[in-house]
């Protein structure tokens, strides 16, 4: 498979900076971990984006949330869900996110969804002077920076972890 040869790869692609959408790597297995990304393109647990879909939930009604988590981070629901005004935040199931990313679980990349999603990102990536995020697809990552990912997401800085939820890199 070439790097635009899948249409979740190709969306991204699209979505990027030109400089960012040349610079994808489609690998020879899946990375469907934050270690399994670190040890596939050689950097710190840390230095990967994790893009972790939930499902917010206010008032009754589930809304996507996009967090960008430093691989080296463990997501913390409850003070997620306080940064964001929602009542709880649930781990969203495959098919809420096919349906809100295009894309699979895995493959989730920061970028080239259907339409915008509230994101946070994690401000430990900001500790990394390169990060890789996932590209649309399992087997497809990219470099990226932490004001790139801002930037392109439309997404707001914030601590996404409690010391307790961090994890060694």
């Amino acid at each position: 498979m070439s790097s635009l040869d899948h249409p979740g790869i190709r969306k991204v692609a699209a979505a990027l900076p030109a400089a960012s959408a040349a610079e994808i790597v489609v690998l020879a297995d899946a990375v469907r971990t934050a270690a399994q990304a670190a040890e596939a393109v050689g950097v710190p647990v840390g230095a990967i984006a994790n893009s972790l879909l939930f499902a917010a939930i206010r008032d009754g009604a589930a809304a996507p949330l996009l967090v960008l988590t430093s691989g080296a981070h463990r997501a913390d629901t409850g003070l997620i869900a306080e940064l964001v005004g929602a009542d709880s935040i649930k781990r969203a199931d495959p098919e809420f996110v096919r349906e809100h990313t295009g894309q699979v679980i895995g493959g989730v990349s920061p970028v080239g969804h259907p339409a915008p999603i509230e994101t946070l990102v994690d401000t430990a990536l900001g500790d990394y002077e390169v990060i890789w995020a996932a590209a649309g697809h399992p087997h497809a990552v990219y470099p990226t920076t932490f004001a790139e990912l801002v930037e392109l997401t439309g997404g707001t800085p914030a601590v996404v972890a409690s010391a307790l939820s961090g994890r060694a890199s």
